[in-house]
């Protein structure tokens, strides 16, 4: 590595283009094959600090503004404000209008996000490169020039929006409010951590819109934050821009950084509640530990994995295996101020939480004895390093390290330091923070109970909040002023686009082998990292000449996951984590699928293990008993949970109970009990073959250097396997209204469907049928979403798609919506439907949806992911080499006329089934009189 520091007294930086404020104050380049993310670092007068990353690998820029204000800067009885406003953010400020971000980004082929968490809130896009200018025109206008465009409407329509939000990720979801419970019995009262990001409703319902123009001017000036910006660009641009857009905002009030004292817990906690969704209940432990970048934080993050992650840990061995605990898990989280060191299990029927805390404590007996072993920190590091290259995979996780790292530590270049820390890890390490932060100590334990179940907490609550000895801090409100920038240029005008970026559609290359496998590949040398995706047939439909045993491919993915007759499963784990490799085998629709993930210097061992893996399965009893039953008792969790019942449902209304597409892959409690380990060994004797398989490589190696090394697939039986083709869907006479009982759900979850019959075509109607639905339902500025969300307040999101496969495809509105507006709600979306096929897409709807879609080229291709799944499309639906083109050739002619006929076809609001899944008591009133047909569905879609 060679980095330059440049004395901060009086240096400035001068280019070709002219004087800038900024002071270039540090640059670090790479050296050799050393890991480290390139950047210059500049910092403005006004305390913004700018860190500019150069990648030309693919057209793209990303742009990152963290301001480092999280939920940590609040005050009591405020909590979730700086989530609040991370909202507000995006609803226009003096030179862009209401609704704009989304729609200008958006339509710059790009896409955008914020979020926040205790410590910080990022604001960021990724765009194709020649929109770097307009982005930085967006994020500046906020920065300095929001307050005025703040209203009353703007603020509770957002205010409205986070209670929903909170309905759907945590009021509305099984075990949601662990992390609260946990979060107020763990640090003191006030104590910045002792509340959730998202904040209680009582506290959103407390403040005004005054309360938010104070936050805004304590916290969100540019010497309380940090832009980064990563891609296809050069530095000297960059500053130039930065220093016309964000240099003459002025500096905010001085934002000091938080130290508190390490927290202190005298005793055992105990507490408990009881989850009105979870059907299982679970026993939750967390120990107080350090402080992110703490000296501590490799060894934790070490210890954490051999206690509680994966089929070697301790956990899993002791009360997993052995069928006492559905689940085991540890994890260590790291945040500004403190550390947590957390454990949650769930035990199976018959077991109790008393039971749970008692085999944990003797799980921790059975580590004391076992120790650390050299194979742990040799595993633990070779995780490790793969998981620090796999995310430099693109410029956003790059961008994403560089701010982060500054925030916290003044210091982009923390890469190298971090992975050398996890390096150093020894076991004397690993078993001093055992001793230190775990062994003997107290914890907070909190049991999830479930309603109308006789279950006890592990021990009686024994911990009262202090709520008296608690003394505000002066957070700096008081005397707070508005001022705005004065400039040389006018800010109302947008700026232009840059030239078009030349896009490359990966190349790739092509082979059939004699046995019936094809391959398809594309090399890429970015990452030393090569991801293979191996599919061979079969799958869910071929359970469809016996749906009895719906569920079966899916338990042959889990045994191929367990022994081979060379390696136990931890045994395999083991291999594999030394490797920082990882081999997963799942079902799809109609296959098996062996997915594969590695650093190209590990390929050849990886692959070894694949096909022990593939070749050489130990089906086991008590493997498959033990997955039996995990499987028969999630079930009951995935009934508690409302999302999960109305995309279950929704298939079964959709193509009736008979069709295998209206089966859920899962199987049914009644399907799974009848498996037997002789089906899981007849599957994999009739569908292993080579006819028909599929193979998918991406990453840095080329087609000759793979060929040879995936010979092996050569064994793989020469048979061809025959998949049914599924029944057609019953057509659907009128829309009717199908409602599930959840009592007390605080949102209805929305599907509104029918079956197209649009199987996928890159090029065909189903895919103009897609660019007509854009507007509808199709983005964050699409017709649905702005009303229901951005309007009216009464979700978190809305959309409204097409989805196709070989086989069928249907179209689909979705959403949670908030319980008491669910009639009004259903009213909007019929209307906006009906609205659609019958009048169309507006030009100025079909012009946006033309440039967002015709800019997105330059996002398609960056990643090991994306670029696997572009090929494997290809591979899949044998698409010419240049559909792509063909794609553009569609939208660029693509006419009103034309849409509009497509909406009129495949939108028929008259002929869909509702499926509405909430409180029946709070809605069916309101929907009583709507005028449709009401039929009444169990949780298992049967009719009651």
């Amino acid at each position: 590595m060679k980095k330059n520091l440049l004395a901060a007294a009086a240096i400035c930086l001068f280019t070709n283009l002219g004087f800038s404020q900024a002071r270039l104050v540090e640059k670090v380049e790479k050296k050799g094959s050393e890991l480290v993310i390139p950047y210059e670092k500049y910092v403005f007068p006004n305390g913004l600090t700018l860190v500019v990353h150069e990648d030309n690998s693919d057209p793209i820029v990303h742009v990152d503004v963290t301001y480092h204000v999280g939920s940590a800067r609040e005050e009591i009885k405020k909590s979730g404000f700086a989530h609040f406003f991370e909202h507000m953010m995006f609803q226009g400020s003096d030179n862009v209008g209401d609704e704009q971000h989304f729609k200008i980004v958006t339509a710059a082929g790009g896409t955008l996000n914020g979020s926040t968490n205790l410590d910080r809130t990022n604001y960021y896009e990724t765009v194709p490169n020649n929109q770097l200018e307009k982005m930085l025109w967006l994020e500046a206008d906020r920065m300095g020039f929001l307050l005025d465009a703040v209203t009353q409407k703007k603020f509770e329509v957002q205010r409205s929006t986070v209670k929903n939000e909170r309905g759907q990720n945590y009021d509305n979801r099984p075990y949601g409010l662990v992390g609260e419970f946990t979060s107020k019995n763990l640090y003191p009262y006030g104590h910045p951590y002792s509340w959730l990001t998202i904040g209680y409703l009582e506290d959103l319902d407390r403040v005004d819109v005054n309360d938010l123009k104070k936050f805004f001017l304590r916290w969100y000036g540019p010497n309380n934050a940090t832009l980064t910006i990563g891609g296809d660009v050069k530095a000297a641009d960059v500053v130039k821009m930065v220093d016309k857009y964000f240099g003459s905002i002025p500096s905010g009030p001085a934002v000091e950084k938080t130290i508190l004292p390490a927290v202190k817990l005298s005793g055992d906690r105990y507490a408990s509640f009881t989850d009105n969704y979870a059907r299982l209940p679970i026993l939750s432990k967390t120990y107080p530990t350090v402080p992110n970048y703490d000296k501590d934080m490799g060894a934790l993050s070490c210890l954490a994995q051999i206690l509680g992650q994966g089929k070697n840990s301790i956990l899993y061995q002791q009360m997993v295996k052995n069928q006492k605990a559905i689940s085991a898990s540890g994890f260590s989280r790291f945040n500004e101020l403190a550390g947590e060191f957390s454990f949650q299990l769930t035990p199976f029927p018959g077991n109790s939480l008393a039971t749970m805390d008692s085999l944990f404590k003797q799980s921790l007996l059975v580590f004391e004895k076992r120790g650390v072993t050299d194979e742990d920190i040799e595993k633990f590091k070779g995780g490790i390093e793969a998981q620090y290259i796999n995310g430099l995979q693109s410029v956003s996780g790059k961008v994403s390290q560089l701010a982060a790292f500054n925030t916290f530590t003044g210091n982009p270049n923390m890469i190298g330091k971090l992975l050398d820390m996890y390096r150093s890890v020894t076991k004397e390490d690993v078993w001093r923070v055992y001793n230190q932060y775990i062994k003997d100590k107290p914890c907070v334990t909190i049991s999830v109970l479930t309603k109308g179940q006789p279950v006890k907490p592990a021990a009686p609550d024994n911990y009262t909040i202090d709520t008296q000895n608690y003394t505000a801090p002066n957070y700096g409100y008081d005397g707070l002023k508005y001022t705005k920038a004065k400039d040389n240029f006018d800010r109302s005008k947008t700026p232009g686009n840059g030239a078009n970026p030349v896009v490359k559609v990966p190349p790739f290359w092509k082979k059939d082998l004699p046995s019936g496998v094809k391959i398809i590949g594309t090399a890429n040398n970015e990452l030393p990292t090569v991801t293979i995706s191996i599919s061979i047939p079969g799958g869910h439909l071929a359970q469809a000449a016996d749906t009895s045993k719906i569920g079966l491919a899916g338990m042959v993915a889990d045994m191929l996951n367990e022994d081979t007759k060379k390696y136990t499963a931890e045994q395999m784990a083991v291999e594999l984590q030394k490797l920082g490799s990882f081999i997963s085998v799942s079902q799809t629709l109609d296959g098996i699928s062996f997915n594969v993930q590695c650093l190209k210097k590990n390929v050849d061992k990886t692959l070894e293990l694949l096909e022990e893996k593939m070749f050489s399965p130990n089906f086991t009893a008590d493997a498959f008993n033990r997955l039996q039953k995990q499987s028969l008792e999630g079930f009951k969790q995935l009934k508690s949970q409302p999302a999960a019942i109305a995309s279950t449902v929704i298939d079964k209304l959709n193509y009736g109970t008979g069709n295998i597409l209206g089966l859920s892959d899962n199987g049914t409690e009644s399907t799974v009990k009848r498996l037997s380990l002789k089906d899981v060994q007849d599957y994999y004797n009739n569908y292993m073959t080579s006819q028909g398989t599929k193979v998918v490589v991406v990453g840095d190696i080329t087609e000759g250097e793979i060929l040879p090394k995936l010979a092996f697939l050569n064994k793989l039986p020469n048979k061809k396997i025959n998949l049914p083709n599924p029944a057609p869907a019953p057509a659907i006479e009128k829309t009717k209204i199908y409602l599930i009982d959840v009592p007390k759900a605080a949102q209805t979850e929305f599907r509104v469907s029918n079956v197209t019959g649009l199987k996928y075509d890159a090029t065909g109607e189903y895919y103009k049928a897609g660019l007509m639905n854009f507007a509808l339902g199709g983005a964050f500025n699409s017709r649905v979403n702005l009303n229901l969300r951005e309007d009216k307040g009464w979700t978190y999101g809305a959309r409204a798609g097409f989805a196709g496969d070989k086989y069928t495809g249907e179209y689909q509105f979705s959403s949670g919506i908030r319980a008491n507006a669910t009639d009004s709600a259903l009213v909007e979306v019929m209307k906006e439907l009906k609205n659609y096929a019958a009048n169309g897409i507006t030009g100025e709807e079909l012009a946006f949806m033309k440039s967002a879609i015709g800019q997105q080229d330059a996002l398609r291709y960056e990643t090991g992911n994306q670029k696997a799944g572009f090929v494997g499309r290809i591979l899949t639906y044998d698409l010419p080499a240049n559909f792509v083109e063909t794609q553009n050739k569609i939208l660029a002619s693509l006419t009103k006329k034309e849409a509009d006929a497509l909406a009129k076809k495949w939108i028929n609001p008259d002929k869909m089934n509702i499926l509405l899944v909430g409180d029946k008591a709070k809605i069916l009133p309101g929907l009583q009189k709507l005028g449709y047909e009401i039929i009444e569905l169990d949780i298992d879609g049967n009719r009651k």
